[in-house]
C-alpha cells in the first residue's frame, strides 16, 4: 500500500483543505502517515502571509526530500500560488498547485515519475466558483472546522492573500448544513466556521448571509456549540449582532482583527474602519453577549509607523482590554502597495514594539481569566494534557485543565474554575 504524508502551514482554512485532500487519498487506498515518516508521497500545503511563512514552506519541502529522496513531492497553497516557478525550482518538487483545484493533487501526483516537474497553477483571480471540498472526520475528535468561503476582496495594503486566494466565493448553505449534520452524527460537539474572509459569506450568492447561516446551523440537532473564526470588525454592526443574539449555540467568542489602534495607520493599511467604529463594535458585543471574549490580531512596525502612532495603538489596546491577542511584526510582501512605502521600520523597532504589545495584551488576558475565577462553567474537554489531567475550552474560549480518573475527551462537564496561571485555568469537575 502506497503511503502519503501531509504538512500544513498557516491558517485553519489550510488545515481544513489538507484534511479534505487527505480523505481523498485514503478513499483511494493510500495509507496516510505522519510527515516525519518515510512516505511515497509528500504534500506540503503552504502559507505566504509573511516572509517567515515562505521560509517555513521551503524548509518543509527540503525536510521531505531528506526523509525520502525517492518520494514524489507536491506543493500547494498560497506560497505556490504567488511564486510557482520559485517553488518548482526547489530540489525534489514534482508538482506545484496553487489555491485552486487542490483536490486534483490526488489525481495528478500518482501519475508523475521521479524527475518530473509540473506547474499546474492557474490564474486564481478569474476564479468565481467555490471548490467543493468536504471533511467527514477531523484529527481533533471534539471540534470540527468547516470551510464556508474562500477568497478576499479587501486588499489591505500589506496583505498578499487576495492575490493568492482570489475573489470571494461562498459555499452553498445547503452543502454546509449537510456537512454540519454529518459531523453531528459522527459525534462532534462543536463546529468552527472558517474562511479566508468569513465575514463576506454570502455576499456573492445574494440568497444568504453569515447571520442567516448561523441561524440555520443553530437548528441542527447534536451540535452544541458554533464558533466563528476571525471576522472583520464592520461585519459585527448593530444589525448583525441583533440578528444573531438569540442563536443559542453561538459561542460568545469574537476574534476581531484590529491590526492597529491608530487611525492614520489604519488608513495606510487600507483597513475600512476607524478606532471609534471598532470600539463601538466591541461595546455592542459586550452589551449583548455578557462575559464574551474579544480577541484580536495586532501588527507592529507597519510601514511608516511612527513612535506617536504606536503610542496611540498602546493606549487603544489598554482601553479595549482584549481577552487575548495574536501579535506579529509587519513583513514586506512583494507585490503589495505597503512594500513600496517609504519609512520601513527597522527590525529592532518591530521587535521592541512587539514585545511591548505582547506584555500589554498578556496582562489583559490574565485580567479576563481572573474575572472568571470562582465561577462554574461548562467545559468541552478535548484531549489529555498530562497523566490524569484533561484540557478543554469554555464557550468563551478559556483553556481549562482539570483532573479526571477516566478519559473525558469529547465530553461536557461543569467545572469550578479555581485559579489561572500562564494562560491556563485550573479547575475542578463538580457535576
Amino acid at each position: 500500500m502506497n503511503t502519503v504524508a501531509f504538512c500544513t502551514l498557516g491558517c485553519k482554512v489550510n488545515q481544513y483543505e489538507t484534511e479534505a485532500v487527505s480523505e481523498l487519498f485514503a478513499d483511494n487506498g493510500y495509507r496516510v502517515v505522519p510527515f516525519s515518516d518515510k512516505a511515497d508521497y509528500y504534500i506540503i500545503n503552504t502559507c505566504s502571509v509573511t516572509s517567515m511563512s515562505d521560509r517555513k514552506s521551503r524548509q518543509m519541502i527540503r525536510r521531505a526530500k531528506k526523509t525520502n529522496p525517492d518520494a514524489l513531492i507536491a506543493v500547494m497553497g498560497c506560497y505556490s500560488q504567488t511564486a510557482p516557478d520559485e517553488v518548482l525550482n526547489i530540489d525534489g518538487v514534482n508538482l506545484v498547485l496553487g489555491t485552486k483545484d487542490k483536490k486534483s493533487v490526488a489525481r495528478i501526483l500518482p501519475t508523475l515519475h521521479k524527475g518530473d516537474k509540473l506547474n499546474a497553477v492557474t490564474d486564481v483571480m478569474d476564479n468565481h466558483e467555490f471548490e467543493d471540498l468536504t471533511v467527514r472526520r477531523c484529527m481533533d475528535h471534539t471540534r470540527a472546522y468547516i470551510k464556508i468561503q474562500d477568497g478576499c476582496s479587501q486588499f489591505c495594503s500589506y496583505c498578499i492573500i487576495p492575490y493568492a486566494r482570489g475573489p470571494v466565493r461562498s459555499r452553498r448553505e445547503e452543502d454546509i448544513i449537510k456537512e454540519v449534520k454529518a459531523l453531528a452524527e459522527a459525534g462532534y460537539k462543536e463546529v468552527i466556521l472558517t474562511g479566508i474572509h468569513a465575514a463576506a459569506y454570502g455576499t456573492d450568492l445574494g440568497s444568504t448571509s453569515l447571520a442567516a447561516l448561523l441561524k440555520s446551523i443553530d437548528k441542527v440537532d447534536g451540535i452544541v456549540r458554533v464558533r466563528l473564526s476571525s471576522i472583520e470588525p464592520m461585519t459585527l454592526n448593530a444589525e448583525f449582532v441583533y440578528n444573531i443574539k438569540d442563536c443559542k449555540k453561538l459561542c460568545p467568542h469574537f476574534h476581531i482583527s484590529l491590526q492597529s489602534g491608530c487611525d492614520e495607520t489604519l488608513r495606510r493599511m487600507n483597513r475600512h474602519y476607524t478606532t471609534a467604529q471598532f470600539k463601538a463594535v466591541v461595546d455592542g458585543l459586550r452589551r449583548h453577549f455578557p462575559d464574551c471574549a474579544v480577541t484580536t490580531d495586532i501588527m507592529t512596525g507597519f510601514a511608516g509607523e511612527t513612535d506617536e502612532e504606536f503610542n496611540r495603538t498602546v493606549e487603544f489596546i489598554e482601553e479595549i482590554q482584549f481577552a487575548d491577542a495574536h501579535v506579529f511584526q509587519y513583513s514586506q510582501r512583494r507585490g503589495t502597495p505597503a512594500a513600496k512605502r517609504p519609512g520601513q521600520c527597522p527590525p529592532e523597532v518591530k521587535e521592541a514594539r512587539s514585545k511591548t504589545v505582547i506584555e500589554l495584551t498578556g496582562k489583559s488576558k490574565a485580567a479576563f481569566m481572573n474575572r472568571h475565577v470562582g465561577r462554574t462553567m461548562d467545559v468541552l474537554f478535548e484531549t489529555a494534557a498530562a497523566d490524569g489531567t484533561y484540557e478543554g475550552k469554555t464557550a468563551n474560549y478559556i483553556t481549562v485543565h482539570a483532573l479526571s480518573e477516566r478519559d473525558i475527551s469529547g465530553e461536557f462537564h461543569k467545572v469550578c474554575l479555581k485559579n489561572a496561571e500562564n494562560g491556563i485555568m485550573f479547575g475542578k469537575i463538580v457535576d
